[in-house]
């Protein structure tokens, strides 16, 4: 079987968020399972806020977008916690993906992470994620998950993760989902 193509993205449009440092983590990992990778920043891009009024024809930063999920097996998310919930700029992006509900997002796989500067985690926002994302047919491990606390103090001054166990639970959940993905696959 081919590789995985994973698109890879962070909720967060903050420019030097924790979640975007995270992402890069994953994308590395998923690129040592053999995984070929697309990034897309979601604040370059720069999408509209979600208006049905303005699918037909999508916005040119909305076919970009729909254009690189519909070539991705597996979404790599990285999301900060928004109020309990996930950020409006990942909710926006997965609205414009689910539209005309066709292969742009169902049956993909997703890799799902989150950081937060507090004892949470991100985990309230990933339930939220976990229920969008099912809701629209996409494949998500259930354990392990990847709540990385404290992000300020697993961070060094140029953007690494230092936290070796949170390292670890990226591979682990990175393998696992690909693995599992590519069964269903088959």
């Amino acid at each position: 079987m081919e590789a995985l193509k994973a698109l890879a993205f962070s909720g967060s449009l903050k420019k030097d968020s924790f979640n975007k440092k995270a992402l890069k983590v994953a994308v590395e990992t998923a690129k040592k399972y053999g995984a070929e990778v697309k990034e897309v920043d979601l604040a370059e891009l720069n999408l509209p806020i979600y208006n049905q009024d303005l699918e037909n024809p999508f916005p040119e930063q909305v076919k970009i977008l729909r254009n690189m999920a519909e070539w991705a097996d597996v979404f790599i998310i990285s999301s900060p916690e928004h109020n309990h919930s996930i950020s409006a700029g990942l909710k926006n992006a997965i609205d414009w993906l689910s539209r005309k509900h066709d292969e742009t997002i169902k049956g993909k796989g997703a890799v799902i992470l989150g950081v937060s500067t507090g004892n949470s985690g991100t985990l309230r926002g990933q339930a939220h994620l976990r229920q969008i994302l099912e809701a629209l047919d996409m494949f998500i491990v259930p354990q392990p998950e990847v709540l990385i606390t404290n992000g300020a103090q697993k961070f060094d001054d140029k953007g690494n993760l230092t936290d070796e166990k949170s390292i670890a639970i990226i591979d682990a959940l990175v393998k696992k989902t690909f693995d599992q993905f590519t069964k269903i696959k088959q």
